[in-house]
């Protein structure tokens, strides 16, 4: 008697997969960040680097303490990255007004103009990769996506 073949799959079925939040999240997150490290190459930065220097942006003097609150980051692993960027001369530490063990972060000259640029490859790189969603299935998304994490 011949020996039976074990089964072959000619379709994969993801079903499952595609019902879960985490695994849609992380696909779509995968796609995103792919084109962000593609296009923001040219600036040196890596997705948690522009969110770090893009709060700076819009918040001139928030304190170490403030970005690590607003983007849950590590106190020891914000060092290192708020030391790059002031090495690379696109932040400086400032005293902060209303406490004097504090510093509060601004961008230099150079921060701000390459911010300019940097945001404007970011709308661009969301763009292409939001392509396939309407203005206002972007902004669903966003609120969606902001109501499991805020």
């Amino acid at each position: 008697m011949p020996e039976k073949l074990p089964p072959s799959v000619d379709t994969v079925d993801t079903t499952y997969l595609e019902s879960l939040t985490g695994y849609n999240a992380q696909r779509a997150a995968l796609k995103v960040i792919a084109i962000f490290l593609d296009r923001m190459a040219v600036y040196g930065f890596r997705p948690v680097d522009f969110s770090v220097i893009s709060l700076i942006t819009h918040n001139p003097g928030i304190t170490s303490r403030q970005l690590c609150a607003a983007l849950d980051i590590l106190p020891p692993n914000l060092v290192a990255m708020i030391d790059t960027l002031e090495r690379r001369e696109l932040i400086v530490r400032k005293p902060h007004p209303r406490d004097g063990r504090a510093f509060g972060l601004h961008l230099t000259t150079t921060g701000k103009k390459l911010m300019r640029d940097a945001e404007i490859t970011a709308s661009e790189l969301e763009s292409h990769a939001t392509q396939r969603l309407s203005a206002t299935e972007r902004k669903s998304l966003h609120r969606l996506l902001q109501k499991i994490y805020l």
